[in-house]
């Protein structure tokens, strides 16, 4: 069981004093997130993509970058990359230069982008959303699989027998894709064989299964080891000493975020008891002390079939020394009781088979 970090390098003004953290700032303080994960045995780390002024990771790649030449085990990934409104060749000369940096750690989160800003800014069409997507999709995985490739495509100009530089220190560059729950890109991954990433981030985790196993399904139907796929989740959450301190930490920032993106979205108010809802043990939010965050990502790796879980933290602006408490949790603390337990488990289940 992988467990690890996202994050969407937020900068929304501060919920109790109104500062507003400057990108620098926050990006500074991320690259020291970074390390802190490293150092505390958590597995990997995700930096997600945007182009809007609250949030100020528009090159994860750089980020991840910087925080490579401090790190020696984690691996550093997108979290994810908006493909449809990219260069797959820059997304895999940028990525295959982290790998070199990092010595074999990057990865690429591959999904559509549920924020659409890069679609205008970048030049792109949104009627072309899901056709964007597949045809740059096949070109990174050729990029991926071959030094030299040929292309021609309806989104990007055509090109024959050209080398791509530099290539990364894996022999295959990993590529996820990232899902909202979609049931088409859970086909797509499963038959492609690649690993998914499902966002789970309401409702109940455990209606995510039949995803599980509808992606176990296409892999097989397409020839690929199922069993050798990964599933990973993204989920919002934030860990302190104490449950009560976590909640009162975290649900302010974490309610002015979401109410701000309802408001773009036309969803409904995000209540206190919305929050307490998903903060049970069937919820999507992973909000607590040790043993209630642990409790709850075994829970969905039991239940779900999760392989690897990525806690989204900080949901909003929180002050940074939280957020590195929170790491130094999950790491120290967390971590090994859920490796632990699942380790238990599966041994047991390999056993009564």
């Amino acid at each position: 069981m992988e467990i690890g970090i996202s994050t969407f390098v937020e900068t929304n003004p501060d919920v109790k004093t109104g500062e507003l953290i400057s990108h620098a700032q926050r990006i500074r303080d991320v690259v020291e997130e970074i390390v802190l994960a490293d150092q505390v045995g958590l597995d990997v780390y995700g930096v997600g993509e945007h182009h809007r002024a609250d949030y100020a990771a528009s090159s994860p790649a750089v980020i991840l970058a910087a925080a490579a030449s401090q790190t020696k085990r984690i691996r550093l990934t997108s979290a994810v990359t908006v493909l449809s409104s990219a260069d797959p060749v820059r997304v895999f000369q940028d990525f295959a230069t982290l790998d070199g940096i990092s010595n074999g750690r990057a990865e690429i989160m591959a999904g559509r982008g549920s924020f659409i800003e890069s679609f205008p800014l970048f030049g792109y069409d949104l009627n072309d959303y899901d056709e964007l997507f597949d045809e740059k999709l096949d070109l990174l995985l050729k990029l991926r699989d071959s030094e030299k490739v040929t292309w021609e495509g309806k989104h990007r100009p055509s090109f024959n027998n050209l080398g791509i530089y530099p290539r990364p220190v894996q022999e295959k560059l990993p590529v996820w894709i990232g899902s909202g729950g979609n049931q088409e890109s859970v086909v797509r991954a499963g038959l492609l064989g690649l690993p998914l990433v499902l966002a789970i981030i309401g409702g109940r985790p455990v209606q995510f299964a039949p995803l599980v196993e509808l992606y176990k399904k296409a892999a097989a139907h397409a020839g690929h080891d199922a069993s050798k796929l990964t599933v990973a989740s993204h989920s919002h959450g934030f860990i302190a000493d104490t449950t009560d301190e976590a909640v009162e930490k975290f649900f302010p920032p974490a309610q002015a975020t979401m109410n701000m993106l309802g408001r773009e979205r036309g969803w409904g108010h995000y209540s206190r008891a919305t929050f307490d809802a998903a903060r049970s043990l069937e919820g999507a939010l992973y909000v607590g002390d040790v043993d209630t965050v642990a409790e709850k990502i075994i829970y969905l790796r039991k239940e779900v079939g999760i392989t690897r879980f990525m806690l989204h933290t900080p949901l909003g602006t929180m002050p940074h020394e939280d957020v590195m408490r929170a790491i130094e949790l999950l790491g120290k603390e967390v971590a090994p009781k859920v490796r632990a337990e699942i380790s238990r488990w599966e041994a047991e289940n390999e056993v009564a088979r």
